[in-house]
């Protein structure tokens, strides 16, 4: 395994599986799952499997720019937020880039559109690639 990755607190990110080139995320330690907003969130079946596409603003404070996404289902579970709501959520799995490094990572789908950050990204996500600066920002 390559060595671990330093990154701040907040950072840009790629999940090209989805067509999300750049999203800023929050990186939080004290989440156990990455989430990304999704909006318009639509599940269907291919080839016997549950599907999702929904839509993304993967931009802070822009909501002209939406990328449309299609995921495959990996489970649905409750998760309770940071204000303690629960709420039933999609996962799916997609690549996530982080500098010249990318691994496959769990993300829940979830409106984000009342936070500042279109994308969370957790712990579990990081475990054993990632170490945070929490003084820094923009590394990658």
């Amino acid at each position: 395994m390559s060595a671990k990755i330093i990154v701040g607190w907040r950072e840009w990110l790629g999940l090209p599986e989805l067509g999300i080139e750049k999203i800023k995320a929050k990186v939080d330690t004290g989440a156990r799952t990455s989430c990304i907003h999704a909006f318009d969130i639509e599940e269907f079946s291919e080839n016997g499997e549950t599907w999702v596409k929904f839509t993304t603003h993967p931009l802070q404070e822009d909501v002209e720019t939406t990328v449309e996404c299609r995921a495959k289902v990996v489970e649905r579970k409750y998760v309770t937020s940071s204000s303690g709501q629960r709420e039933l959520r999609y996962f799916i799995e997609t690549k996530l880039v982080a500098g010249d490094q990318s691994w496959p990572i769990r993300v829940t789908l979830s409106n984000r559109s009342t936070m500042k950050f279109r994308m969370l990204l957790g712990r579990t996500a990081m475990e054993n690639r990632i170490v945070v600066d929490p003084a820094l920002s923009h590394l990658l």
